[in-house]
């Protein structure tokens, strides 16, 4: 099992036994706001097990459970992509609002990404943050993501159609 870690931070596979946490912590407004409509709302128990059950079959491991002072407080990923992409990653997260403004995701997003392009041998990860999510773009530009641009009016949300800002980071710009 991989597993990666910064002190009371840990990086680790998923696991059946997280799916109630999950579900609490996922049936969340504030959540589903930020991320794609893949990611369902209401977020059931159901959604939970399917979900960490995809996890568990990915080989190598490219989904981590965030667990923070022993407790499961959130999800991050690296999804590698294929064909000429395939030296590139998306990377995806979020954290259970309990949990939030204490430098957790940062970390997290730190540690995935020296796996991405460690383990994964990925020369680029990048994502896709909504205009709103202002929190998340300051995690990456932390984290040394640069801004690569905007992609007008192109995310389709709750009705309204927003700006999506695009960040990437190169294996070759980390110190």
């Amino acid at each position: 099992m991989t597993v990666l870690e910064d002190g009371d931070l840990k990086l680790r596979s998923l696991r059946p036994q997280d799916a109630p946490i999950l579900v609490e912590l996922a049936n969340n407004e504030k959540i589903s706001i930020n991320l794609r409509d893949a990611f369902p709302h209401p977020y059931t128990f159901k959604d939970a097990l399917n979900f960490i059950g995809m996890c568990m079959e990915c080989k190598p491991v490219n989904v981590f459970a965030i667990e923070w002072d022993g407790k499961y407080v959130g999800n991050i990923g690296i999804y590698p992509e294929q064909d000429v992409y395939r030296r590139s990653g998306e990377i995806g997260y979020f954290l259970g609002e309990p949990y939030w403004n204490k430098g957790i995701m940062t970390r997290a997003v730190r540690l995935a990404v020296e796996y991405g392009f460690g383990e994964l041998d990925l020369v680029r990860i990048h994502t896709g943050v909504f205009e709103y999510n202002v929190a998340s773009q300051r995690v990456l530009e932390k984290c040394g993501f640069v801004k690569e641009g905007v992609s007008r009016e192109a995310v389709f949300k709750q009705g309204n159609l927003v700006d999506e800002i695009r960040y990437a980071l190169l294996r070759k710009d980390v110190r």
